[in-house]
């Protein structure tokens, strides 16, 4: 019984391990395993290459750039400039450059001309200046010039001997002539003046003039503008203040051209001295204007002006008018050499020859009658001569033949003829005549 149960163990044990599936190896299993992560490895390595290349690809894309038709642009590599002179510039079009950090394109505009507004030395003005003509004007009489917050340029005096100096206008409070060790007066004018310019040299300007760094969502041009304005009107208000102390206040209120180009030229001049590479295209002086204080003073001074100055050029032009009428171009200049005892004689007889006008018009008909009286004197003298005989042998005769034909001559030429006697018979008595009886007769120029 034993002996069974124990086979019968045996039996069971061995069916139950035949039941059972074969069991891999231990280094079988870590081969597996080893397989499968060598697979997910090789995966992610590829994963990783191709995201690696897209990203290396886009990199190296995001370094093409372009440069605008008005622009220039330089390369800063790690900060400083790459290449020299011309090299560093880039023309406009598309370029590439090595990405931020390493490259760093700075676009300048150098074809944009940028407008600035100087103010300086104009007044400080209230709510009703701004709003302009319609409303009530502002009362400047009872205010003083206060040179901390008004603004003005000073200006050389006219000399006393011409027109009537400025300065004596602007004596009012807030308005008083400043005068140097010399005596001299300086006369007070507002001004407001406008700058164009653009940069003219890429390199000069990214070196020497400060433009502080660029902000992400910043564009340059903005920058550069707002951080070059401050040099660009400490140098024009220096240009102006020289140059301004060289004219007069009416010069400065009737300058359209020569004030302004003295000014930029002046500008120019330093900012080249400081190799800025700005370039100044035009400045112009968009309005002057005295000190309000002395508002109506100047006003009639200034229309008491223009009338004496429209008497004058309506003089000069009556003058030039009536010596062109009288003798034409040649006028003037033959009227000093006639004046000059000493004149030269051939001068004067050129002259003579190119007169015009009504001078000629007279010499002419002085010429005309000069011929007329000479050949009638002539004419006569060669009559008496050719009657001289006959007179001699009947003088009484002969002088009574031209009584008569004088007379005739005379009553030929009469519209209305009066005969009077002569006899003792009418010495008492009156005559009336009423002359021109006959309205349909005109009276007659008898030479």
């Amino acid at each position: 019984m034993a002996h069974e149960h124990k086979h019968g163990q045996d039996h069971g044990h061995a069916h139950d391990q035949a039941d059972q599936p074969e069991q891999p190896a231990q280094g079988e299993q870590l081969d597996a395993a080893g397989k499968s992560l060598a697979d997910a490895l090789r995966i992610s390595f590829t994963i990783l290459k191709v995201i690696m290349t897209v990203l290396v690809v886009a990199f190296l894309a995001s370094g093409f750039r372009t440069v605008g038709p008005d622009e220039r642009a330089l390369v800063l590599r790690f900060g400083k400039i790459r290449g020299i002179g011309d090299e560093a510039i880039l023309s406009p079009g598309p370029h590439w450059v090595f990405p931020y950090p390493i490259d760093e394109l700075v676009k300048i505009p150098v074809e944009k001309n940028i407008n600035l507004a100087v103010n300086t030395f104009w007044y400080k003005e209230i709510r009703d200046d701004i709003l302009g003509p319609g409303v009530k004007p502002r009362n400047y009489r009872a205010e003083k010039l206060d040179p901390m917050v008004e603004g003005y340029c000073l200006t050389r005096s006219q000399a006393a001997a011409e027109t009537p100096s400025v300065g004596q206008n602007l004596q009012a409070p807030g308005a008083r002539l400043l005068k140097d060790s010399e005596g001299s007066d300086y006369n007070i004018v507002h001004t407001r003046w406008q700058i164009n310019y653009q940069i003219s040299n890429v390199d000069q300007f990214f070196r020497n003039v400060y433009v502080r760094d660029v902000k992400p969502g910043e564009i340059y041009s903005d920058i550069m503008v707002a951080s070059i304005t401050p040099l660009l009107r400490s140098v024009v208000d220096d240009a102006i203040v020289t140059t301004m102390v060289h004219y007069t206040i009416d010069e400065a209120l009737q300058s359209v051209d020569t004030i302004p180009r003295r000014v930029q030229q002046l500008v120019q001049q330093k900012l080249d001295t400081l190799d800025s590479g700005i370039r100044v295209v035009q400045m112009q002086l968009v309005s002057a204007k005295w000190p309000m204080q002395v508002d109506e003073a100047f006003e009639a001074y200034v229309e008491a002006s223009q009338r004496s100055a429209q008497t004058i050029t309506q003089a000069r032009t009556y003058a030039e008018t009536t010596l062109n009428k009288t003798a034409g171009q040649v006028a003037e200049p033959l009227y000093k050499v006639l004046l000059d005892p000493k004149g030269d004689t051939e001068q004067r007889e050129a002259l003579w020859a190119q007169i015009t006008g009504d001078a000629q018009g007279t010499i002419s008909h002085a010429h005309a009658y000069q011929t007329k009286v000479v050949e009638a004197a002539r004419a006569s003298a060669n009559y008496l001569m050719s009657i001289l005989p006959e007179y001699r042998k009947r003088p009484t005769l002969v002088g009574r033949e031209l009584y008569l034909a004088a007379i005739h001559q005379v009553l030929t030429n009469a519209d209305e003829k009066f005969v009077l006697d002569a006899s003792d018979k009418s010495k008492n008595r009156e005559f009336r005549i009423l002359l021109n009886r006959d309205t349909q007769l005109k009276p007659r120029n008898i030479p």
